[in-house]
């Protein structure tokens, strides 16, 4: 029963931090745009509605030119991916849901997933 403490509790984290990251991540969209790429690897790979944007500068580029947003968020889902599919690196899938209206725009569904990687050093916004 200890290997089923142990993923309980793996999982108990893995859905605290997700929680924590979604509720950064959202606001920094909202409120804070300009820090929204230190959430992001250097050579991190978004795709926006199927168009790929990679890289801190084009990252920075692709946020700074949306209209400003009111996101609501209203579904929140982790999975911690196995190691052998991540190199041993440790990796949650978070998926969320909710609305979103942008300046301009009426009001729209959405839904996104990210890839969470533990890394060694920690960047606060």
């Amino acid at each position: 029963t200890s290997v089923t403490v142990d993923f309980r509790t793996h999982v108990d984290q893995s859905c605290r931090y997700s929680e924590e990251f979604v509720n950064i991540y959202y606001d920094c969209m909202d409120k804070k745009r300009r820090n929204l790429t230190r959430l992001y690897l250097d050579k991190a790979t978004l795709v926006w509605n199927g168009n790929a944007v990679s890289g801190q500068d084009a990252l920075n580029e692709f946020f700074e030119s949306l209209p400003s947003s009111e996101f609501q968020l209203q579904t929140l889902d982790c999975q911690p991916v196995h190691e052998q599919a991540t190199q041993g690196q440790t990796t949650l899938l978070v998926v969320t849901g909710g609305t979103v209206k942008f300046e301009g725009n009426k009001q729209r569904f959405f839904n996104q997933n990210f890839l969470l990687t533990l890394q060694t050093e920690v960047q606060l916004i």
